[in-house]
C-alpha cells in the first residue's frame, strides 16, 4: 500500500472535528466536545461535584483522604462554575460481582492533544481510522477482547468533553495535574460506572503517563492489577531535560503570541478570530520538527513540510496545516496541559506500584527518551520491558499493540511470558520487534 506515512500520521493524529463550532465573543464553549465529532454521539458524561483540583496528594495517607482530589485545592464551584465533568465511551462485556460491580474493565487514557473518540475511532473495530494503528485494537477476538473485557476509553481534564478552562474560567481554571486526572476518572469509574476492579489501565503517551500514574495511586489497594503504559513518562522535570526542554518551548511560543503577551492570556472578550491563535500554531510546529523521525522529515517534499513550518505572516500553503488545526483549539487550553507536565515527577513513587506492569516503547523516540522508560520499568517490582523502532518515532505508540500484537495480547489476559517478541533480556537491552524502514516506501525527496 503506497501511502505516505508522514501523511497517515498527520491525518489521523490531527483529525479535525467536521466543522469549526461557532463562538462569538465572550460566549463559551469555544471548543467541540469531541476531537472526532463523526464519533460524538458515543460520548457520555459524569459530573462530580466539589472536586478538589490543583491541590496535594499525599500517597501515604488513606486514598479517602484524597477521594474528591488532592490536600487544598480549588473547585470549580467556588469559582462561579459547575462540577467538574469528565467524558467517556465504553464498549465491551460487563463482569458483575454479587455486589453488581463490574470487575472486567479496561481503561484506556487519552493522549496529549486528544480525546476517548480519537482512541475510539483508532483502536475500536470497525472504526475509520483503524488503519493508522495498524489495524483495531479493542473489538471482539482482538488484543483487548470485548468479549472478555469491559473497555473504558477515556478523556482527560482540560481538553475536549472534560472540564477545560475555554468553557468560561479561562486563566481563573485551576491548575490541574496528572493526579488530578486520574483521581477524577477514577471517580467516574467507582461512583458512576461501579467499576470494583481495573484489569488494566493502558494508554499511548501521555495516556501512558496517566497509566504510570494509576499504577502509583490504585494499585496499592488492588483495585488496578496491570499497567501497560505505551510511550509514557514517569517524570517531565528536570529528570529528563529532553522533554522538558520540548514542551517549555512549546509553553514558550503559546506566551510569544503578541496577543497573549498583550492580554497575558485573557483574550476571551476579544472576538475569536482575534485570539491568539499563532501563538499555537507556533507551538505544533515546534513539537512536529521532532514528532517524526528526521529521515522521515528529510524524504517529504518541501510543498508538505512547508504546510507545517510557522511563520508568523504566512502566504499560500505556509502554516496551513497548523492554521486548519487550531481553529477549534484555544491556546489557554493548551497552556495548561503543558503546566501540568512541567512539576510531574513520580520516580520516587514508582515502587509503590504493585500492579503487573509492561512498560512499551519506541526505542527511536525524540520526545520521550527510550533510556527513561527503561529505567522507569527497571523500578518496578516485576516489571517486564518491551520496546520497537518505527519510521513515525513517537507516533509509532499508536500502532505498538499489533506491531507487538502476541506480546502484548498475551500481557493483556495474563498469559505473558519474557520469551516473547519485543522484550528486553536481563541486561535490560533493546527489544527484538523488527525495525520500520527509517525511509518508508512512498517518501521520496
Amino acid at each position: 500500500m503506497k501511502k505516505q506515512i508522514v501523511a497517515l500520521a498527520l491525518a489521523a493524529v490531527f483529525a479535525l472535528p467536521g466543522a469549526a463550532l461557532a463562538a462569538e465573543a465572550g460566549k463559551f464553549p469555544l471548543t467541540p466536545n469531541s476531537l472526532v465529532m463523526a464519533q460524538d454521539q458515543h460520548k457520555r458524561y459524569y459530573e462530580i461535584s466539589n472536586f478538589r483540583i490543583g491541590g496535594k496528594y499525599n500517597l501515604d495517607a488513606d486514598p479517602e483522604t484524597w477521594r474528591n482530589g488532592g490536600e487544598g485545592g480549588t473547585t470549580l464551584e467556588s469559582l462561579g462554575a459547575g462540577p467538574l465533568k469528565v467524558a467517556y465511551i465504553a464498549v465491551g462485556t460487563p463482569k458483575r460481582n454479587d455486589r453488581g460491580e463490574i470487575i472486567n474493565a479496561i481503561v484506556v487514557n487519552t493522549f496529549y492533544s486528544g480525546d476517548s473518540t480519537f482512541m475510539y475511532n483508532t483502536w475500536y473495530a470497525g472504526q475509520p481510522a483503524n488503519a493508522f494503528s495498524g489495524g483495531a485494537v479493542v473489538g471482539p477476538g482482538l488484543s483487548i477482547d470485548t468479549n472478555r473485557y469491559y473497555v473504558v476509553f477515556l478523556d482527560a481534564i482540560g481538553l475536549w468533553g472534560a472540564s477545560k478552562p475555554s468553557e468560561g474560567l479561562g486563566r481563573k481554571f485551576p491548575s490541574y495535574s496528572y493526579f488530578d486526572m486520574v483521581q477524577a476518572n477514577y471517580r467516574l469509574l467507582r461512583d458512576h460506572l461501579k467499576v470494583a476492579q481495573v484489569e488494566l489501565a493502558t494508554g499511548v503517551s501521555m495516556g501512558a503517563t496517566q497509566s504510570w500514574v494509576w499504577g502509583v495511586m490504585h494499585s496499592p489497594s488492588g483495585f488496578v492489577k496491570a499497567i501497560m503504559p505505551i510511550g509514557g513518562t514517569t517524570a517531565s522535570d528536570g529528570d529528563d531535560p529532553i522533554g522538558a526542554w520540548t514542551f517549555l518551548l512549546a509553553q514558550a511560543a503559546i506566551e510569544s503570541d503578541p496577543v497573549w503577551r498583550k492580554t497575558n492570556g485573557n483574550y476571551y472578550d476579544l472576538p475569536v478570530d482575534q485570539h491568539p491563535k499563532r501563538g499555537l500554531q507556533f507551538m505544533w510546529s515546534r513539537l512536529q520538527l521532532t514528532g517524526l523521525t528526521f529521515p522521515v522529515r528529510s524524504a517529504t517534499p518541501w510543498d508538505k513540510i512547508e504546510r507545517e513550518v510557522f511563520y508568523w505572516e504566512p502566504t499560500g500553503n505556509q502554516n496551513a496545516t497548523w492554521i486548519a488545526r487550531t481553529k477549534t483549539e484555544d491556546p489557554v487550553d493548551y497552556w495548561y496541559r503543558n503546566d501540568a507536565g512541567f512539576n510531574y515527577n513520580i520516580n520516587k513513587d514508582l515502587k509503590r506500584i504493585k500492579a503487573r506492569t509492561l512498560v512499551v516503547h519506541v526505542d527511536n523516540d525524540m520526545w520521550l527518551m527510550v533510556e527513561n522508560a527503561r529505567k522507569a520499568a527497571k523500578e518496578v517490582n516485576g516489571a517486564a520491558f518491551a520496546s520497537f523502532p518505527d519510521a513515525t518515532a513517537h507516533y509509532g505508540v499508536f500502532k505498538a499493540p499489533n506491531v507487538l500484537k502476541d506480546t502484548i495480547k498475551s500481557f493483556v489476559d495474563n498469559t505473558f511470558t519474557t520469551s516473547l517478541p519485543g522484550i528486553a533480556g536481563a541486561s535490560g537491552g533493546g527489544g527484538g520487534a523488527k525495525a520500520s524502514a527509517e525511509k518508508p516506501a512512498g517518501l521520496a525527496k
